[in-house]
């Protein structure tokens, strides 16, 4: 889907492009595609490049056009083993032509869209609009780790009352986001810190990049930090299961040995040997009252050595 919008003086939908203003392509077919290497002459491997869900966050110039690659945070609506990731977001630019393209329908590009329309200003120039982007993932970075948070401590609540393979494979699935979100934050600063040498820069984008630099470390501390608690929080669930398992096991080696003591006795009356009892009328009443009062006396052991 390609949506034309004019970014000078506020941010206005067009039925068709023109110089000068941004094209939005989000989810393109194949004759999105089409169009923009035929028209604009974009390098192919560009939007190849951008589909690929493994590409880390970059630049790169190919005969004047200018390819921006950002990682920016994706929620699946699917249910799978992670439900928080990311993907690529592709900024290509070439004098007058400026164009977004990504492969997944994300709530950041409408909300983007959404905040400068109502900001009323739009953008100065193509460096302008790249580092709001820049913020604007920075931002949506920080609501999605909130919403992680919050899982995590449903999840350990959860896990209080009872520990059980949900929620621990509920702890998996948020620590593998967590590892992707580490890893994409950390290569936007790197990419941030590079076109900041680039770009052509002025006093008011100066200040922008000051605030996305603000933003992206108080969202990458912010990342490690749940990492941190995370790894943490599944380290001691691992030790109360693992100590739990030692105790049943314990119960269950202190309750096998109760029941082998009375049945040695069974057997020792049981022998086809001379032991005085053969012909005595209560001999099996003695190997019974005998057989209860060792497993009393067993457990009554055990249950003092705290084994029970």
């Amino acid at each position: 889907m390609k949506t034309y919008w004019n970014y000078n003086g506020g941010l206005t939908q067009l039925n068709e492009w023109q110089p000068n203003c941004w094209i939005q392509v989000t989810c393109p077919t194949e004759e999105d595609q089409q169009m923009l290497e035929e028209k604009f002459n974009i390098p192919d491997y560009f939007l190849s490049d951008i589909s690929d869900t493994d590409e880390r966050a970059r630049y790169e110039y190919d005969d004047g056009w200018m390819l921006i690659i950002l990682r920016i945070p994706y929620v699946k609506e699917i249910r799978s083993r992670t439900p928080y990731t990311t993907v690529p977001l592709g900024i290509i630019h070439k004098r007058d032509v400026t164009i977004t393209v990504c492969y997944y329908e994300t709530n950041m590009m409408i909300d983007f869209v959404s905040f400068q329309q109502k900001r009323g200003e739009g953008f100065t120039d193509f460096v302008d609009m790249t580092f709001r982007l820049f913020l604007s993932s920075a931002v949506w970075y920080l609501k999605r780790l909130k919403q992680i948070n919050m899982l995590l401590e449903k999840a350990k609540r959860n896990l209080d009352q009872e520990v059980n393979n949900e929620s621990l494979i509920g702890l998996s699935r948020l620590q593998d986001s967590l590892t992707y979100f580490v890893t994409s934050i950390r290569g936007n600063e790197t990419l941030l810190s590079k076109l900041k040498f680039k770009l052509p820069l002025d006093e008011l984008d100066a200040d922008l990049i000051e605030d996305v630099n603000i933003e992206m470390t108080q969202a990458r501390e912010t990342a490690n930090i749940y990492s941190n608690i995370l790894e943490s929080t599944m380290d001691t669930y691992q030790s109360i299961i693992n100590n739990n398992m030692n105790t049943i096991m314990r119960t269950l080696t202190s309750v096998t040995i109760i029941l082998m003591l009375p049945t040695l006795v069974a057997s020792f009356f049981g022998m086809n040997l001379i032991n005085g009892m053969e012909e005595n009328p209560v001999g099996f009443i003695i190997a019974i009252v005998l057989s209860i009062l060792i497993s009393i006396v067993s457990w009554f052991f055990f249950r003092h050595k705290r084994l029970i």
